[in-house]
């Protein structure tokens, strides 16, 4: 058994794909299984791939039958996955050199279950670089806390985690976009402990992904937060009633920014894709548990939950227009 097993789906890759490579031959953790999954690349990725699994047997080569989204894609590889600790390392991304050795060191030294990578925002623009700004003054978190700050991002969502974690909570197939960040969320919420290494994940912020794209996958989003909600359902918590009022609230703010979205961008949908994501709204807005959600949030215009799609769309529709109005 290797000690960490890292995961990286490539899909036409080839600008980055061999700094993101010999990010991962340099570690100064050595003990580790590279599974590298292509696919279906239609740039060199391929051959890339072939030249470090080559030359380096921690690489591990294997292929998607067809184009599957990163989430199958990384699902694959999971199957394959030796680690005592298994993390993730996008294509376009790197980890310096001693990142794999911090993380692991640190999870042994602390009985933690998780850690959190030191996330290095790396914006391909200009090159610049920042740290991802954490909204907590701790470093150490219990599960539920650490679940808590994920869910609006105040912490990285970049770390290494017990295989078991993956065993329990893998990656599911309703969503293609965001079951990997439904993946996370559990993994934080049933660890014991998380904690911030020193290990460092350098991540490139570019336009192409389809979270930053004008595309109906935004629409995902939705689709992947109601299966977090039934498999947080299913658990036995400690405070469990805190849990879900936190992440139906998170829900629902999800369903008003997919509704946002929409109203922003109306006019690229073809008269299918319409119909696709109407279907999705009336079927969300009656799941949504209004008594779960503050009434200091129901309060605000356009953040009650109305079951009626029509009802929703109007005050939606008037509270947008009147953010345009206002210049906001």
């Amino acid at each position: 058994m290797a000690k960490v097993t890292v995961l990286t789906a490539v899909y036409n890759a080839e600008p980055y794909l061999r700094q993101c490579l010999d990010s991962l031959k340099n570690q100064t953790l050595t003990d580790c299984q590279f599974i590298c999954i292509d696919d279906c690349s239609t740039d060199a990725s391929f051959a890339i791939l072939q030249e470090y699994a080559q030359a380096d047997p921690r690489f591990q080569l294997l292929q998607t039958p067809v184009n599957s989204g990163v989430t199958l894609t990384r699902k694959l590889g999971l199957t394959f996955a030796k680690g005592e600790y298994v993390t993730t390392l996008d294509a376009d991304d790197w980890l310096t050199p001693d990142a794999l050795e911090e993380a692991y060191k640190t999870l042994k030294e602390t009985q933690a279950q998780c850690v959190l990578f030191q996330l290095i925002l790396h914006h391909e623009g200009d090159g610049k670089e920042e740290t991802f700004p954490i909204r907590s003054d701790k470093t150490e978190w219990s599960g539920e806390e650490a679940f808590l700050l994920s869910l609006n991002w105040s912490i990285p969502g970049l770390y290494m985690v017990e295989a078991d974690m993956y065993k329990r909570f893998p990656y599911d197939e309703v969503s293609h976009v965001y079951s990997d960040e439904t993946a996370t969320h559990l993994h934080f919420l049933t660890s014991t402990k998380v904690i911030m290494c020193q290990g460092k994940y350098y991540y490139r912020l570019h336009d192409t992904s389809v979270t930053h794209a004008c595309n109906i996958r935004r629409f995902d989003k939705m689709v992947a937060d109601e299966s977090m909600k039934r498999q947080l359902e299913s658990l036995t918590l400690n405070d469990k009633q805190k849990i879900l009022d936190a992440a139906e609230t998170h829900r629902w703010l999800n369903v008003v920014g997919c509704y946002m979205f929409y109203f922003q961008h109306r006019d690229t949908f073809t008269p299918k894709e319409h119909q696709d994501i109407q279907t999705l709204f009336k079927r969300m807005l009656p799941t949504i548990e209004s008594q779960r959600i503050s009434w200091s949030l129901k309060c605000k215009l356009g953040y009650y939950p109305f079951r009626s799609y029509q009802v929703f769309c109007f005050w939606e529709n008037l509270y947008f227009k009147l953010r345009k109005l206002m210049g906001r």
